[in-house]
C-alpha cells in the first residue's frame, strides 16, 4: 500500500517540479495494488468532513473503478481502515492465464 502526495499547497515552481515528475491532479491519496474480490486493486480518497471529492477526483475514482479497481471516499483514518481490512477480507483475485498452484 503507499500514498499518493497529491494534497497540499505547493509553490508554483514545486507545483512544475512535480507536474515534470508526473503527478496527475486528482489521483486519489491511496493505493492498494492487490487484488480481490474480483479487483485489481484498490483506491481511497480521504476527505475531512465537510469537503467532498472534486470533479476531477471523481473522474478518476469513476475511470479507476471502469478499469476494475475497487474505489471509496473515506473521511477519516478509522473509515479508511474499516475499508481495506473488509477489502483484504475478500478471497484473492488470481490473475487470467495463472493458477494459485505453486510454481
Amino acid at each position: 500500500m503507499y500514498h499518493i502526495p497529491n494534497e497540499g499547497k505547493r509553490s508554483k515552481a514545486t507545483g512544475g517540479r512535480l507536474k515534470a515528475q508526473g503527478l496527475k491532479p486528482g489521483v486519489p491519496d491511496v493505493c492498494l495494488p492487490t487484488a480481490h474480490g474480483g479487483y485489481i486493486g484498490l483506491y481511497i480518497e480521504m476527505k475531512v468532513k465537510p469537503n467532498r471529492p472534486t470533479e476531477n477526483q471523481k473522474n478518476w475514482l469513476r475511470a479507476l473503478r471502469a478499469a476494475g479497481h475497487l474505489t471509496a471516499v473515506a473521511y477519516d483514518w478509522e473509515e479508511a481502515k474499516n475499508l481495506i481490512e473488509d477489502y483484504l477480507k475478500l478471497p484473492p483475485t488470481i490473475p487470467k492465464g495463472e493458477s494459485n498452484e505453486a510454481k
